[in-house]
């Protein structure tokens, strides 16, 4: 294949691929509490990130994910201590990082607004090579944590009190799954772009939960969904010249919409097997000793 020869779409294909990765690993607990769009709102602090970084003549990419960070913890201390108006403040920091990020990119003599747009809707083929270290760097740490410390994890999704009462440290692990979240939107950035990271942490993980019934398997395959819409967008923007990141999130809502056509009839099947199997057991308790009960199915 002619596209495996060039070198800018060799790098394309492995952020692709990290990103298909770690963005539905950390996704998946952040939809089990209900925490949707963290990643849209770190999103709009990491611009800030992005802007100092052109401004210093630095790493874009490093200088978003420590501001990154910085926010996602300040997110997660305002949710904690659950303080008055936490809503106002939480809305003052997203927006005041957008702001903050198209500031300082015109203050900055390398920044345009080119090179804003790259950011916030992703260009995939202009990854570098000091890009890819960054993202295997960073995506080595998001897969780490998502699969090393899966079950603590779970626990605090699932339930923090019961978490608290088995000695978890709660408070630490919430943090860490915030500054799972804020890497891991460093990491897609220049894939999908600031503004459509939250959309693949959600969207594969939703599409999963329509047909899978524990948490091991949605896990699974929220990754496999992930890796195969990264991939197939980032081949299909080359070839038919789209935008990567529209393209990704586009056929990550068409998956999306297929297993939940799918899911209706296995619903229905399952249902069909749980109520035979119910119906045998019955039968079976009351008449144990009758000859050819075992045998007789009845439907």
């Amino acid at each position: 294949m002619d596209i495996l020869e060039l070198a800018f779409m060799q790098r394309a294909l492995l952020a692709a691929l990290l990103v298909g990765v770690t963005a539905p690993a950390i996704g998946v607990y952040l939809v089990q509490r209900r925490q949707a769009l963290m990643g849209d709102g770190i999103g709009h602090v990491a611009l800030t990130g992005v802007g100092l970084g052109f401004l210093l003549n630095t790493s874009p990419v490093w200088v978003a994910t420590a501001v990154c960070v910085v926010g996602a913890v300040v997110m997660e201390l305002i949710r904690s201590y659950g303080k008055a108006r936490g809503d106002i403040a939480l809305a003052m920091l997203f927006y005041g990082g957008m702001a903050g990020g198209v500031m300082l990119m015109a203050l900055s003599p390398h920044g345009s607004n080119a090179n804003l747009t790259t950011y916030l809707f992703g260009s995939i083929t202009t990854v570098s090579e000091q890009d890819i270290v960054a993202i295997c760097l960073l995506a080595a740490f998001v897969i780490v944590t998502t699969i090393g410390l899966r079950r603590q994890l779970f626990a605090i999704c699932q339930d923090e009190e019961f978490a608290r009462v088995t000695g978890l440290p709660v408070r630490l692990l919430n943090l860490l799954v915030a500054v799972t979240a804020a890497v891991t939107v460093t990491v897609a950035m220049r894939v999908v772009g600031l503004l459509l990271v939250s959309a693949l942490m959600v969207i594969p993980v939703a599409a999963s939960q329509q047909i899978t019934r524990s948490f091991a398997t949605t896990f699974a395959l929220a990754v496999a969904i992930g890796v195969l819409v990264t991939l197939s967008g980032t081949v299909t923007s080359y070839y038919v010249d789209v935008p990567s990141g529209a393209t990704i999130v586009l056929l990550a809502i068409g998956v999306f919409i297929a297993l939940t056509l799918l899911a209706a009839p296995l619903a229905r099947k399952r249902a069909d097997k749980a109520a035979l199997a119910e119906r045998c057991t019955l039968e079976d308790a009351v008449a144990p000793g009758v000859p050819g009960t075992a045998d007789d199915v009845r439907v």
